[in-house]
Parts: C-alpha cells; structure tokens; sequence
C-alpha cells in the first residue's frame, strides 16, 4: 500500500520549487509538500518537532547554510537524523556525493536538464519512498 508522504523540500530557486509541485500535480500524487527556501528556515520548522516530514528533499547549493553543512546538523540531532533525506541538485560533484554519503545522506538524485526526464525520476523517487517503511520520529 502506497503511503501519502509528508515532505520538505529544502530548496532556494523558486523554479524549482514550481517544477517539483508541477510534476507532483502531473502524477497526480497525494503528497503534502512543505517548503523551506534555505538550511536555516528548514532547521527553524524541524525545531518544532511536531509536524515532522517523511522524508526531505534538499538542494545543496543554497545561500545561509549550503545543503551539506544542513546535512552535518540534521545527522548530529538524535531525533532528526533518521528522516530519510534525498540530495535533490545539479551538482555532479564527487565530492559532493562522497560528503553526502558520508554524513548519512539516503539518496543523491541528479536533476535532468528535460522536464520529462525529471518527472521521469521524481515518480521513481516518490514511488520508491511511498512503499518504504519510515520511522516517526
């Protein structure tokens, strides 16, 4: 049975933003989306500790506090490190993915320059997360 989830999308360039819920609309999936436009708004709303997401889905380039150093802050929290968190970017950086994977990160996903293929890769993103059995933290 497929879940809805809860996400947080953690991303700062309103396009994205836009495509994401767009391709979300186009699947016609039930999933609730919360925003947060940088690392720093993001802790803000994980703080409150009582609407916590299913999983997030983080940029990693982003202003305040960039998508790897919110990584290091979410894994070092007893309580938020075991929400299911996807790099969602354009940075094909080893580094990057080898930090990510490091800090504790459950998925690195590259965003697609054709629409078509990022919805492609976001139904197989949500699927994938919709029949996983998350923990409520």
């Amino acid at each position: 049975m497929k879940t809805k989830l809860k996400i947080l999308l953690i991303e700062d360039d309103m396009i994205e933003i836009m495509k994401l819920n767009r391709a979300v609309s186009s699947l016609e999936l039930d999933h609730q989306i919360i925003e947060a436009h940088n690392g720093e708004d993001a802790l803000k709303l994980l703080e409150k500790k009582d609407n916590l997401p299913d999983i997030i889905l983080l940029d990693l380039n982003m202003p305040k506090i960039n998508g790897i150093e919110f990584l290091g802050l979410l894994k070092a929290n007893d309580t938020l490190r075991y929400i299911p968190t996807i790099v969602l970017t354009t940075s094909s950086n080893q580094r990057d993915l080898l930090e990510c994977y490091k800090i504790g990160v459950a998925g690195y996903v590259l965003k697609p320059l054709k629409y078509e293929d990022y919805v492609s890769k976001i139904e197989k993103l949500m699927a994938y997360w919709s029949i996983n059995e998350l923990i409520k933290a």
